[in-house]
């Protein structure tokens, strides 16, 4: 606490909850890492994936290069591992090939860097420059962390061997959900200006106005998914696009990924785990594609992103954008399935108290919602505070999806937060939901 401020006070509270957001952070990545022994966090499990050991240091690194160097102005930690553990210099599919910190090493650098982290929170002063304005810079690094934590939790899902990871299951169904939502024309707020912690790709707020459409009450489920597959759905080309196809028949795809026959039905294998798979739950581990070929298969389209953020924010009675759809408090665990809470979606209907004020439900937590909207920037974008964070993404070789997954962090989801990955992808937790237009007697 610096000497000009006294007990309660806002910068003292913030303070408090950074470090409170750090530690929790921590001890996440800790539990993914220390679940492994060394040879495990040293393997690479994909060539989709880093090893465990290089996003355990690059967390690290970026949290040196960001909070003690550049916020603190302190000297380097360890300036020699820079160029180890950047993500633009070295692609994932070769980084096991580089002299990357051992597993001992790498937490005692991490353990280095947070102690001179947690001097300089002492005494910082949140106004001194945008950087640090409300604590940005501290929630950007505890938001990057939380991001490569569910990279790992991804991970060990590709992981081959015995299980080490264990949660109990997510609630079931508390609401009978089902159909669409009709989501009526008309002008929203999309993206936010004052969110203080909100990414670049998420700024500034701006108003979209929207014909009236249709939207599925609930992520598409395994049950729905098993329909199109029995239907001859990976063998109609009439259903994918000619780049999907391509994709199809390349990659040779026939079920999500992680998915195979288990006599008359299938089975879902979970973090080492095989069961079956049940017909409630949001499908997951699904490319753009495969989510695309589904939806016209069923008459319909995903949804573009605004479309999904109007369902997910927009209020009817006050025409306002909420922060969350159950409104603008944090997400509890009565809410959405995030966090690492559970190791897989939960059935549809099992957070009633999370759903829209229009009756859309599931739109955060369980699976990243794939939508066919191409990853660009909102009128205004501004990059801050680099612009490999967003800006070398926009274009069309990159799909956004929304809403988080089970093992997205609750300070890395919110109404307005944007993923992107390219179309192939699915090693994500990945599903989605449909829309289309709406009629004129709908």
């Amino acid at each position: 606490m610096t000497t000009t401020e006294r007990p309660g006070t806002d910068a003292e509270r913030l303070r408090d909850r950074i470090a409170a957001e750090l530690e929790r952070t921590r001890a996440r990545t800790a539990a993914l890492t220390d679940a492994v022994d060394d040879d495990d966090l040293v393997r690479q499990h994909s060539t989709l994936m880093s090893p465990l050991v290089w996003d355990l240091a690059h967390v690290g690194n970026q949290e040196e290069l960001w909070l003690v160097r550049d916020v603190g102005g302190r000297e380097p930690v360890r300036h020699d591992i820079d160029d180890l553990y950047d993500a633009f210099k070295q692609p994932r599919k070769d980084r096991p090939a580089l002299p990357l910190l051992p597993p001992a090493e790498a937490r005692a650098y991490l353990r280095t860097v947070r102690d001179k982290v947690f001097d300089l929170l002492d005494g910082i002063r949140f106004t001194e420059r945008p950087l640090v304005a409300d604590g940005f810079a501290f929630g950007m690094i505890v938001q990057h962390e939380q991001q490569h934590d569910e990279t790992m939790l991804a991970t060990h899902q590709l992981r081959a061997g015995a299980p080490v990871l264990d949660a109990p299951p997510p609630p079931e169904p508390r609401a009978r959900v089902g159909g669409e939502v009709r989501v009526p024309a008309g002008p929203f707020t999309m993206g936010t200006s004052t969110d203080p912690w909100a990414l670049d790709n998420e700024r500034p707020a701006h108003t979209v106005d929207l014909p009236a459409y249709l939207i599925d009450a609930a992520p598409v489920t395994n049950g729905q998914y098993r329909a199109f597959i029995a239907d001859g759905g990976y063998d109609e080309p009439r259903w994918w696009s000619e780049a999907g196809w391509r994709h199809r028949i390349e990659a040779e795809l026939s079920a999500p990924m992680h998915w195979r026959r288990d006599g008359d039905g299938w089975a879902y294998r979970r973090f080492g785990r095989w069961s079956a798979v049940r017909d409630d739950e949001p499908v997951v581990h699904v490319c753009w594609y495969e989510a695309q070929a589904y939806a016209a298969w069923a008459g319909k389209r995903l949804p573009t992103e605004a479309e999904w953020e109007k369902a997910a924010r927009w209020d009817p009675a006050s025409g306002r954008s909420r922060r969350y759809p159950w409104g603008d408090e944090d997400p509890g665990a009565e809410h959405a399935n995030l966090g690492q809470r559970h190791l897989w979606p939960a059935p549809v209907g099992a957070y009633p108290a999370g759903a829209s004020p229009l009756g859309v439900h599931q739109l955060v937590g369980d699976v990243w919602e794939w939508t066919s909207s191409p990853f660009r920037g909102h009128p205004g974008f501004t990059a801050f505070p680099y612009r490999e964070y967003s800006e070398v993404f926009f274009g069309d070789d990159h799909r956004v999806l929304r809403g988080g997954s089970f093992g997205t962090d609750r300070s890395a989801c919110r109404g307005t937060f944007r993923n992107w990955d390219y179309p192939i992808r699915r090693q994500i937790f990945s599903g989605f939901r449909c829309a289309r237009d709406a009629g004129p007697e709908e």
